[in-house]
């Protein structure tokens, strides 16, 4: 229970609005309990004599409680609810705070949908508890209490008649909750399955129906739609069998009860208004425990649900601030790469294995590679997304990870390979970075971009809304929007993971018009996998299983490196199916790349024809 009791620290905040709605429900109980000993009294000094000034007296205080607890009852449930809400509230933002600062390594080994569940499901379970269940719960133990004594003043012997079976039906709803629980947090799990296929399925609608996938996923989404419904109706099923057992054992001590005292009235040793009283709070003793079958159901779930939450919110972040971390100095550019290792989590071997270079300021770095050869992790190591498990990644001299991470990233201008756009205006996402730009600079940036035309063709300009993920725009416009949106933060060192992949060749020509000024200056970092995105670098990296075999410029590695010459050779004939695209990395030539520049591959293999290659 440490996980559910530590959730009733997030009541602190709201410390009156608990106690005004504690009040209000100890009123509402002690109200409840008042009630049948005013029945007593009128039966006894009231009806019984015949007296119908009394009776009259008793039904004014009887009217008077019922008013006063209606009054106290609605205090209570609306300031319960008010708890409830802010307590959620409090919880849903501290979670997305928390997996929006949590490093990328956690995000790869979590799914999408289970943290979806765990904000929303999780949070509303736990958000239900102490709205209801906490007070209920609470409200439950103090008339449990106060019928227990209550019974016991009225008439001892027939109060321990139903006293003893107070402990037999704990008993069984401890015995049914041990059961149940474990089918609490295998239903949250399997919630979570099921969020994670309609969230795959909603953000890849388009290749679900290219590949007439429909039949297959509506299939997979209600297998796991089958697995929530069948745990949810065994869980149900062992609750339910709890109650009839509970109601059995109830029943007998009520009429060990009844028969017991109703002797002694006809004996004269008990008033018929006392026995009245009596039945009266033995249903008020019995309503808490039945509020405790109940109940058990609601902790349960809230119990899971806030181990779940605060695993979230308990995870270590592996990349954060430094104790004494200070902000970054004004970047010159210079990056540097010290015997730098790393490993993915849960991976068997190195991603990168002692790779080390340096990156001037103003330079262009190219990363080439294979598939898998770790040309992202490099660019990863740079932001601080993954922190190296050994070696150091300086930026002018200083090691990334003794700077906070807010003013490293405000020096590094991202543009990466899948473009991400938020629902919004085309200049929200233009000025994502940097909310007070003015439109001025918006505009300039996407000017520089050879993104203004098109926005200024659209209906409504920069105030055009874009969809979900830039649905309605093209990709070589997304693309663009993207690029605008990193220069408009005029970073120091550009990293770029093919960030022109999704153009055609005149909108790809067009951007690098805009970034051969643009990156002048600053250190850029491109991978790519196409000979005209590298050639020109003034640094090409040349990884292989997570090794640097190979940096220099385009005519050293072809002398030096037979994997150079096979990427290549292998990727220029790839795309001889297509026409070539123009340089992506500057250059001192501003005139585009033809087909009638580009040599048959094998020739680049040659030295003594590098030159007509080039």
């Amino acid at each position: 229970m440490k996980s559910l009791i530590r959730s009733l620290s997030y009541l602190k905040p709201q410390l009156w609005i608990t106690i005004g709605a504690f009040v209000s429900m100890v009123l509402v109980n002690v109200l409840s309990l008042v009630s049948p000993r005013i029945q007593g009294y009128i039966v006894d000094s009231g009806i019984t004599p015949k007296a119908l000034d009394v009776i009259g007296y008793g039904v004014a205080l009887l009217l008077g409680a019922a008013l006063v607890r209606a009054l106290f009852s609605f205090a209570q449930t609306y300031l319960a609810e008010q708890i409830s809400q802010n307590v959620a509230f409090d919880l849903r933002n501290q979670i997305f705070n928390k997996l929006t600062t949590l490093s990328a390594s956690y995000h790869d080994q979590q799914q999408t949908g289970q943290l979806m569940t765990r904000v929303t499901s999780d949070v509303d379970v736990l958000r239900q508890f102490i709205g209801g269940g906490l007070l209920q719960l609470i409200g439950s133990m103090i008339v449990l209490i106060a019928a227990a004594v209550i019974l016991v003043t009225l008439n001892w012997q027939l109060a321990l008649i139903e006293l003893a079976a107070i402990p037999i039906i704990f008993f069984i709803l401890g015995f049914f909750i041990a059961r149940v629980q474990p089918l609490f947090a295998r239903s949250q799990v399997v919630l979570g399955k099921l969020n994670t296929v309609l969230q795959e399925n909603l953000a890849g609608i388009r290749v679900v129906r290219a590949f007439a996938r429909e039949t297959h996923e509506t299939q997979r989404y209600g297998e796991e739609n089958k697995q929530l419904a069948d745990v949810n109706v065994e869980a149900s099923k062992r609750i339910s069998i709890s109650f009839p057992a509970m109601f059995l054992v109830v029943n007998i001590a009520t009429m060990a009860v009844i028969l017991v005292g109703g002797i002694k009235v006809i004996n004269d040793t008990l008033s018929l208004g006392i026995l009245v009283a009596f039945n009266q709070y033995l249903f008020a003793l019995l309503q808490p425990v039945f509020a405790f079958g109940f109940l058990s159901a609601s902790i349960s779930r809230a119990q899971v649900s806030a181990t779940r939450i605060f695993e979230v919110l308990d995870t270590e972040n592996e990349v954060r601030d430094k104790p004494g971390a200070k902000a970054l100095p004004t970047v010159q550019g210079r990056v540097e790469f010290k015997h730098i290792t790393f490993k993915f989590a849960g991976a068997d071997r190195n991603t990168l294995s002692d790779v080390n270079f340096v990156a001037e300021p103003g330079t262009s770095v190219a990363i080439l590679g294979r598939t898998g050869s770790g040309k992202s992790s490099i660019i990863n190591m740079i932001p601080r997304f993954y922190d190296a498990k050994s070696g150091q990644v300086l930026i002018d001299g200083v090691d990334v990870r003794d700077v906070t991470l807010d003013s490293l990233r405000a020096a590094i201008g991202i543009v990466l390979q899948d473009t991400i756009l938020f629902s919004g205006s085309i200049r929200a996402n233009i000025a994502y970075g940097k909310q007070d730009a003015t439109d001025e600079e918006v505009i300039a940036a996407a000017q520089a971009a050879q993104a203004h035309d098109f926005i200024m063709a659209m209906p409504e300009g920069y105030k055009t809304l874009v969809g979900e993920r830039g649905v309605g725009l093209s990709g070589g416009q997304k693309q663009r929007i993207a690029i605008a949106r990193t220069l408009l933060l005029k970073p120091s060192i550009l990293i770029f993971d093919d960030s022109t992949s999704s153009v055609d060749a005149e909108t790809e020509y067009q951007i690098q018009q805009a970034l051969d000024e643009l990156m002048k200056g600053r250190t850029s970092f491109v991978i790519a996998q196409r000979i005209s995105t590298v050639r020109n670098a003034d640094l090409i990296l040349l990884l292989d299983n997570g090794q640097l075999v190979g940096q220099g410029r385009h005519e050293d590695l072809l002398r030096t490196s037979n994997l150079y010459g096979e990427i290549l050779d292998s990727q220029l004939r790839a795309s001889d199916s297509q026409p070539p695209a123009p340089v992506v990395i500057p250059t001192s030539s501003s005139v585009p790349q033809t087909p009638q520049t580009q040599q048959a591959p094998m020739a680049l293999l040659t030295p003594s024809l590098k030159e007509k290659s080039i």
